[in-house]
């Protein structure tokens, strides 16, 4: 019998780590190859890791609400075969160490012994992972110090952001004790201010108090990032789109029955928003830091609502290369997948521009944040059928029209008024000039 070791795989260039939310399996649990084994949850998405052979699971190495990073070993599972994959990779590959190595490593093995003599251990309800442990034990902090953490996560667990912020906070009294000592002069030193406290909720017996989700919560910590961030500023645009109103009702049907896919009005938008990112490249920019990184690829983040009330931003990548047949496939089954929680990792990153359609709920138009480290995102206001003044080169007239908002909300840092006024009547121009003649 041989073992092998399920590890957490790579899930997109930006995500490290990712915490376990359910074993799909237990132990002793017969697996086949490419069968799920476990669910996990990044700050993106929530997935599925797959086995990579047929066996048995024999030992579980993380519990459900661990933090895993990339590369972990999360699992053992037995197969059939001889010897141990990691062993006969090993054997095969490294050389046997020198002498010198050997007392190299067995030192450093003596001095983490006894930096961590007294192990960190789960007391009563407080249970911590194994990264929050590592943290712990690296840090030096004592098992007194870490029962005293006020934990955020489930039940009070104590997160890696936790115990990070405690180090941080800890470090920064010892520097200021280190400076107060060596102040040999005898002024009293000014006492720091206060910490505003925050307002107290008052809750009765009538009111429900209800946990916010965990996805709730990436959300709510993304948006208040973005704001401190980035400064925001929008610019807004009423779109005449009765060209495109009418196009689509006309050739609607025929699509459907050709392409057999439903066609939307959000394809057409996204159409227009890549030729836009075209004309205007640096609107398709990150910051990082006091640098620009300008964006080769126009990669459209696109806003879909799930089932639950959240938001998740499947990505439409290359979407200039896209035809409006391609378009509308790759909408349609972003959102359906979306929807069923079936997206991937790779789906939902590498965005350059983002837009939301606050049409869907009724809304004229809307003020959004921006998905950082992007510099702009644009939302949909809902399309209205409304009198308006049209002229002609025989005079004006008042006719009936559909008509919409853009709103650009942008990040005035990098992007000043007259660029972003620029892009998003450049969108709207181009939904204007639909041509109501124009094939698909």
């Amino acid at each position: 019998m041989a073992k092998f070791e399920l590890k957490l795989p790579k899930m997109g260039e930006s995500v490290a780590e990712a915490t376990l939310t359910n074993w799909l399996k237990e132990v002793g649990d017969t697996i086949e190859a490419d069968e799920a084994v476990l669910e996990i949850a990044t700050d993106k998405v929530d997935s599925e890791v797959p086995s990579e052979v047929d066996g048995v699971l024999v030992e579980k190495l993380f519990n459900v609400d661990d933090v895993v990073q990339v590369g972990q070993t999360i699992a053992i599972i037995e197969t059939e075969g001889g010897s141990n994959e990691s062993e006969k990779s090993s054997s095969a590959s490294t050389p046997s160490p020198s002498s010198e190595v050997v007392k190299e490593v067995e030192k450093q093995v003596e001095t983490a012994k006894q930096a961590t003599q007294t192990p960190i251990e789960n007391t009563g309800d407080r249970f911590y992972s194994p990264l929050v442990k590592n943290i712990a034990a690296a840090e030096g902090i004592s098992q007194a110090e870490l029962d005293g953490i006020s934990g955020t996560g489930k039940d009070g667990r104590v997160t890696k952001n936790d115990i990070l912020g405690y180090v941080e906070n800890r470090s920064s009294a010892k520097s200021q004790a280190g400076v107060e000592t060596q102040n040999k002069e005898s002024i009293k030193p000014q006492a720091a201010p206060a910490a505003k406290p925050k307002a107290a909720v008052s809750v009765n017996g009538d009111d429900e108090i209800i946990e916010m989700s965990r996805m709730g919560k990436l959300i709510a910590h993304h948006m208040v990032e973005s704001t401190q961030t980035s400064a925001h500023v929008q610019s807004f645009v009423e779109c005449d789109v009765t060209n495109v109103w009418n196009w689509r009702a006309k050739v609607k049907g025929a699509f459907a029955k050709r392409e057999g896919e439903n066609l939307t009005f959000t394809p057409i938008f996204m159409e227009a928003v890549a030729k836009a990112l075209k004309d205007f490249p640096m609107m398709n920019i990150a910051v990082d830091g006091d640098k620009i990184i300008k964006r080769k690829n126009i990669n459209l983040g696109m806003a879909a609502a799930l089932p639950d009330g959240n938001l998740i931003v499947p990505v439409i990548k290359n979407a200039d290369r896209l035809n409006l047949v391609g378009m509308s496939k790759a909408v349609n089954d972003l959102a359906k997948r979306a929807r069923e929680n079936k997206l991937v990792p790779d789906e939902i990153q590498g965005g350059t521009y983002t837009v939301t359609n606050v049409g869907t709920f009724g809304s004229i138009m809307g003020t959004p944040i921006i998905n950082q480290p992007q510099v702009g995102i644009l939302a949909l206001g809902a399309i209205r059928k409304v009198p308006a003044v049209i002229e002609t080169p025989e005079g004006d007239f008042i006719g009936i029209r559909y008509k919409m908002f853009l709103s650009h909300s942008y990040d005035h840092r990098v992007v000043n008024g007259a660029l972003g006024g620029q892009f998003v009547k450049q969108v709207a121009d181009y939904l204007e000039a639909w041509d109501v003649n124009r094939e698909f």
